[in-house]
């Protein structure tokens, strides 16, 4: 597609081009925009755009080519695009702008919409208040079906959405909720009061984006109704904004899991100095922490030397460990983010993961019992008369790491929700760290009892 958009723009063929435009999406053609480098192109491109939908396509770009657009465009072709936008695209727009483009965005915007821009960038950047929108059909409770509908295709036509319509109070508290198809199936004489839902699902404008955008998934709602302190109607919050927070902390939370700081752009977009800052820190951390399995392992020097068969198996059993917290806390984090979990749960999260760790380590210590018994005794050149001693060490051992392993990984991210902190923060590099001590502490501990008159 991007190879023949740029065919008809180098051959000027620009009814060809409309023709082709007309039958995209504007997200597909906001995606074209982003495979042009050349900026002249980009600009010749965005004039071919029909009038109704370059203000949409316009939302869907990304940040830098916004700004390359709005540097190349005239005041007047500026204004045309900010009127035509809808209120909460053009508060993100401003968000992700320099000072100089802001000015000139502001500049070129209706003094009411100004107004609007600058009391919804006045909220927490994470609120139900830099999400919402005041395009929502609004509707009277003394009004029947008929007048609702003429309201509706009246003012409708520049809403973001009319499926969802609100009836507000004369002081404009929320009262009710009817949907267009309520509308549509009642009779035309009948009082929207009678067929409103009383019981509305709304947010307050303090609220935080994450638990709105729960409660979208929960209720599977299009739209939320936004109030103040008052429970007026204030503005609303569309499903598609509830998409874009619901990826941007699955995002975040990831990043952090990862062990990195979240990242406030796209990957692409993020500079190399950024992506590393981001990281070292972590990486620090983790290193310096990975001191204590150092210097535990130097401790037992003298066992390794009298035994240096025990070596190798070190690093399967601080893998296998790390793994194993690794699915816990993954599991944890993941319920505790859609609200399954609860700190509350702690014993019996615990319970669970105590008797799912026996059933892992069990069989992992059957099947490394018999490879190890098999490997340096039944096949062996000279076999080992420690053997089995040894395999009964390493299996005790991948029972007890499997154990802590889970342990930790529901306890460490229940702990950190309990404090305030981010439950992504405990995840496996951090029990990873934690476990491959532990492991190391046990396995030598067992092996100093059972091996004893060989160390």
């Amino acid at each position: 597609m991007i190879d023949r958009v740029l065919e008809l723009l180098a051959q000027r063929q620009y009814g060809q081009l409309r023709q082709l435009l007309e039958t995209l999406h504007v997200a597909d053609i906001a995606e074209l925009f982003s495979q042009i480098e050349e900026r002249e192109l980009r600009l010749r491109l965005f004039r071919l755009l029909p009038k109704d939908s370059a203000a949409e396509t316009f939302s869907y770009m990304d940040p830098d080519i916004q700004q390359d657009i709005i540097e190349s465009i005239t005041d007047v072709e500026l204004k045309r695009i900010l009127d035509d936008m809808f209120l909460d695209d053009c508060v993100d727009l401003i968000e992700e702008m320099p000072a100089n483009v802001v000015q000139r965005v502001l500049r070129n915007s209706s003094p009411e919409n100004r107004r609007l821009i600058n009391q919804y960038l006045q909220y927490p950047e994470d609120s139900a208040g830099s999400l919402m929108t005041n395009e929502y059909v609004c509707l009277k409770r003394g009004m029947t079906v008929a007048e609702a509908l003429a309201a509706i295709r009246r003012d409708g036509v520049d809403k973001e959405t009319i499926d969802s319509c609100y009836v507000v109070a004369p002081d404009r508290r929320l009262e009710g909720e009817v949907t267009l198809r309520q509308l549509v199936l009642s009779d035309p004489a009948a009082p929207i009061a009678s067929i409103m839902a009383r019981s509305v699902h709304a947010c307050h404008t303090h609220d935080d984006e994450e638990q709105i955008a729960q409660a979208f998934s929960r209720y599977d709602l299009l739209a939320m109704p936004v109030v103040d302190n008052e429970e007026r109607l204030v503005g609303i919050i569309t499903i598609d904004d509830a998409v874009d927070v619901i990826q941007e902390e699955n995002t975040e939370d990831f990043e952090i899991m990862a062990g990195m700081a979240p990242s406030e752009d796209t990957y692409l977009r993020t500079p190399v100095l950024t992506l590393a800052k981001n990281r070292i820190v972590w990486l620090l951390v983790l290193m310096l922490s990975a001191m204590v399995t150092g210097a535990l392992l130097q401790h037992y020097e003298a066992a390794i030397a009298a035994l240096p068969l025990l070596v190798s198996f070190i690093p399967m059993l601080m893998d296998t460990g790390g793994n194993g917290g690794s699915q816990a806390s993954t599991m944890i984090i993941r319920g505790m983010a859609l609200d399954e979990i609860e700190p509350a749960d702690f014993l019996r999260v615990w319970w669970k993961e105590i008797r799912v760790a026996l059933l892992c380590g069990g069989t992992l210590s059957i099947v490394n019992f018999v490879r190890i018994y098999l490997q340096y005794n039944v096949f062996a050149a000279a076999p080992n008369p420690d053997c089995v001693r040894i395999a009964t060490v390493v299996s005790l051992t991948l029972i007890a790491t499997v154990c802590i392993a889970k342990s930790l990984g529901c306890i460490l991210p229940m702990l950190a929700k309990k404090l305030g902190l981010d439950p992504a923060l405990m995840a496996a590099p951090m029990i990873t760290t934690v476990t491959d001590a532990c492991s190391i502490l046990v396995f030598f501990s067992l092996a100093l009892m059972i091996l004893r008159d060989r160390l």
